[in-house]
Formats: C-alpha cells, structure tokens, sequence
C-alpha cells in the first residue's frame, strides 16, 4: 500500500466548493493532492478539470473562459468542459489527439459542489441524505468554509469526540459539566456511525436560551454526530423544556441541523466547510452572521490551535500508530479512524488486483 500518509478514499463523494464559490470566473482548488479548476458553463453547469495543460503544463486557472470553454494562459490552446481540446491557434490548427485534460464528475446539491476522483464509475447513491438542509425559510441556513493547516482526520476527530466541549469551548456552548462524563451511545447503520448524548442543564446553552419558552429554566439535552463516508459529520443539537423527543423537526424543542465537511488538500492541510440549518428565528437574516462569527470564533480560537499543536506533536497522520492513551470519549472517533482505514486498504487492494 502506497505511504498512508497520503491515501485517500477515493471512489467517494468529496465537497470541492461551495456554490457560491462558482461565478463567472475560475477557481482553482487543491483537493487530495491534485490541482483542479472548477468553473461553470453558460448554462451554469458546474465543471471540474485537471489544472493543467497537456502542452506546457501551464495552469488552466491562469487562463480565461470563453463560452463554455476554458483557454490556457500560455499558448491558447481551449478545452471543453469534458476536457477536450476545441482550438489549436498554432499552424495548421490541427488539434493534437493527446489534447486532453482528465475532468472529474460532479454533484451540485444541498448549496456545496461534489466532486469524484476515483476510477470507479460516480455513484449519485453513495451521498448521504441531508435533505434537511434543502427544507425551511431561506434565511434559516448559513455556509462557511476555511482552510486549516492539519491532516483532516484531526477534524473528524474533533466533532466526533464532544466531551472536549466544556474544557476547551466558552460560555456560549458549555454544558456546564453534564457532557464529559458520560459514554456516548453508539449506533452504526449502512456504514454510518453515530454518537449520540442526552442530559439536563440549568440554565440551558445559551446558543438555544433565548428561544426557549423559559428561559434560565431546565432544559433537557441532546446532540447527535454522525459520520458517513468519507469525512462527511451531520451534526444534530437541540434542547427542549416540553416532554417531545428533541428532534428538528419537533415544535417543542429548539434546535439546529449542521453539516461538517472535511475535504484533504494535502496531509498536512484541509479544506474545511459548514452549513447550519436552524428551527428557530428562522426569519432573522442577520442572525446567520452571528451564526458564522461564533463557527469561526470557536474554530479558529479554541479548536484549530490545538489541532495544529496536535499535529506537530504527532509528526504523523497515523494517531493509533502512536499507542495513545484512550478513553471512553474515543470511541467514535477510533471506530472511524479504523473503518476509513479499512475503506481505504481494500479500495487500494481492489485497485491492485484489477491491474493485475
């Protein structure tokens, strides 16, 4: 098997971009070590290419759009969006038959553009099902991305493993202690694993407080965080103070539908995107700002340093490797850890014997 320090899943649906992200120009984005450039044809289709000319090698992102083609800076040859090339302006004109670019399939859906990159034909099936986020006013749901310089399991590690909340997070989320010190409750499903906790606080997180029909009042609890493949974490949280299971789509409880994306730049770097969906002020535009502001705060503040203290401690990708000392708190993410491993050793065997 090639240095696990650099595989990836790669028969799987990865986030490239949100969709906002594609206008009129060019995007250029590193994903699983592969330089690709995204844009959008006429009819506002998104495309995927290799970020390279087959001629000199130049970036395609350096170039420019013309129609629904994309023109390389360095010599002007065009490619379509399937990544053959339609214009040779040199000589006889005669395009090359080597003139191609590797394109990529895409997937448009819940406001992120999905790519594949692996030799498998894409299968649509395999994205899990979070219709949720397409449901409810247009000012309920907020987007963020950032990129951190960290292997993205760190990540998965870090939103799988809650009980780190009231000793690294502020007021705005804290439990106040009720978290750490219970044992998640862990179901797999179709390949999906979730980790789910119920407990009661007074007074409730403030993120739901306000919204609750008592506020500073008991409220009961609960947050579920489930993994699909490959690094894709629907994050659901909510409180109520009526007797209704804490659902979204509950009317006595007060909560929110979030989805954390990991997306690998390279080992030591990660795309990361966030989309929230909530139950409440749902009318109240600006509030998604506040939304994003505490995302960024809370990440960029309190999760990310640590995360890259982690990994420089570490010096490798490899957590289990290392003999660490675990604890009831790992057991979702050391469950992932080993199926991603797994996923990915027989996807690389199957790759092997095929070649055979």
């Amino acid at each position: 098997m090639s240095d696990q320090n650099t595989s990836y899943l790669k028969n799987t649906w990865y986030v490239a971009a949100l969709s906002t992200e594609l206008d009129d120009g060019l995007l250029s984005r590193v994903l699983l070590d592969t330089q690709i450039v995204f844009y959008r044809r006429e009819d506002g289709t998104p495309v995927a290419l290799l970020d390279r000319c087959p001629h000199r090698f130049a970036p395609l992102s350096m170039g420019k759009r013309c129609g629904n083609d994309v023109v390389c800076p360095y010599h002007g040859l065009a490619f379509n969006s399937e990544g053959q090339c339609t214009s040779n302006p040199h000589g006889n004109k005669r395009i090359p038959a080597k003139a191609k670019v590797p394109s990529f399939p895409l997937m448009e859906k819940h406001g992120f553009i999905w790519i594949w990159m692996g030799d498998e034909v894409a299968d649509e099936n395999q994205l899990p099902d979070y219709t949720t986020l397409d449901t409810g006013h247009d000012n309920a749901i907020a987007y963020t991305y950032m990129k951190w310089p960290c292997h993205y399991e760190l990540i998965i590690d870090n939103v799988m493993d809650l009980s780190h909340v009231d000793h690294l997070h502020g007021e705005i989320i804290t439990t106040r202690g009720q978290l750490s010190p219970q044992i998640p409750k862990l179901e797999e499903d179709a390949g999906q694993l979730a980790a789910s906790w119920e407990w009661k606080q007074t007074p409730p997180m403030l993120i739901f407080n306000d919204f609750l029909p008592e506020p500073g009042k008991e409220a009961s609890h609960r947050v579920t965080v489930t993994w699909a493949k490959p690094a894709n974490i629907q994050l659901s949280i909510g409180c109520s103070q009526g007797n209704q299971p804490i659902t979204f789509a509950s009317e006595e409880a007060v909560s929110q539908y979030d989805l954390h994306v990991c997306t690998p730049e390279s080992k030591n770097s990660t795309h990361y995107f966030f989309v929230t969906r909530r139950n409440h002020n749902v009318e109240d535009a600006d509030y998604n700002q506040i939304k994003i502001q505490n995302m960024h705060a809370a990440f960029e503040l309190e999760d990310g340093p640590i995360l890259k203290a982690v990994e420089a401690a570490m010096e490798t990708p490899d957590f289990l490797s290392l003999d660490p000392v675990l604890i009831s708190s790992d057991a979702a993410p050391v469950r992932v850890r080993r199926t991603l491993k797994t996923l990915i050793e027989e996807e690389h065997q199957t790759k092997l014997t095929l070649a055979s």
